[in-house]
């Protein structure tokens, strides 16, 4: 069928909610296809510590953005936002419903409200700012930062490494500060009629599945699998390796944690993480909320704002 509006549904909410569950189920009653909004699930062979949906499901509909990328690679998010748009519109001109799905916040910020068109990375320019912070310390480049981007200096605050180096990056290359290109940012997604779906459970029953989750991870072979990533020889300090679970496994492999430990740090890091992202979804504007098992109560919105 043709799409005048170019529907798109966004599904977010914190790890444990359901959200995969919730998709397919929609998918389904929609003749849509999803597409993984988690920074993790996008790398292969990463697969019981990330919760990636179950094989029968992804045969049983679509997805997307999984599997894509081997572990030494980087995915920024400036690159989900591409793939995300090109998956979308092979879905639409299939005519199918994209779902986007997923807990990465920043991920689904990039995807709404763009991001903003400064220059790449350049090598050079940024070896030379860590080894000043390395010798020097953030001060002086905190300071430097609040001189030339004041505004957005007051914003990230003086601890914050990774922002402070790549203000600073920006100005260097482009001699424009960086809270100067923020205005010029567009959405690669204006043209898609976006609707916004968040779902949500009280805490004790986040936490309650989180406990489960954890322990299946680990039940279903979650050190074996680590094991096996190591000895095919991916390097311990690949970016899908501090994803939570793995990072707690390293050090159980390394003879730093006991297994129930691992065990354990993994279940609090998880709720951490779960906390992190409510909060994150709450100040995102637009988000229409039901409860987790109110699949009819969405197919009802689902298809009155978008007519799929």
């Amino acid at each position: 069928m043709e799409h005048d509006k170019k529907p798109l549904v966004l599904l977010v909410g914190p790890t444990g909610v359901g959200k995969s569950a919730a998709a397919l189920a929609l998918a389904r009653a929609t003749g849509g296809e999803i597409i993984n909004g988690d920074s993790m699930q996008v790398y292969r062979g990463f697969d019981i510590g990330t919760d990636k949906p179950a094989p029968a499901d992804r045969r049983s509909v679509p997805h997307h953005l999984l599997d894509i990328l081997d572990a030494s690679a980087q995915f920024t998010a400036a690159d989900f936002v591409a793939c995300a748009f090109a998956a979308a519109t092979g879905i639409l001109n299939r005519g199918g419903v994209p779902y986007v799905v997923g807990g990465t916040g920043l991920y689904i910020k990039a995807l709404l409200d763009g991001l903003f068109p400064g220059p790449g990375r350049d090598p050079a320019v940024r070896a030379a700012l860590e080894d000043e912070a390395r010798e020097k310390g953030l001060e002086p480049l905190y300071a430097r930062l609040s001189a030339v981007d004041p505004a957005y200096a007051a914003k990230v605050g003086s601890r914050d490494r990774v922002r402070i180096v790549r203000a600073l990056e920006v100005f260097g290359v482009t001699g424009i500060p960086l809270s100067a290109h923020f205005p010029k940012t567009e959405s690669r997604m204006g043209e898609f009629t976006i609707l916004k779906l968040g779902l949500e459970l009280e805490r004790k029953e986040i936490y309650r599945r989180i406990e489960v989750r954890v322990e299946r991870m680990f039940e279903n072979g979650l050190v074996e699998e680590v094991r096996g990533l190591l000895a095919a020889g991916v390097d311990e300090q690949a970016a899908p390796f501090k994803a939570i679970g793995y990072r707690r496994v390293l050090a159980h492999l390394k003879g730093e944690l006991p297994l129930e430990g691992a065990i354990a740090l993994t279940k609090t890091d998880t709720r951490h993480y779960a906390k992190r992202q409510m909060t994150w979804f709450r100040k995102m504007e637009g988000i229409r909320w039901f409860p987790a098992a109110d699949l009819a109560g969405m197919l009802e919105l689902i298809r009155k704002e978008l007519g799929v």
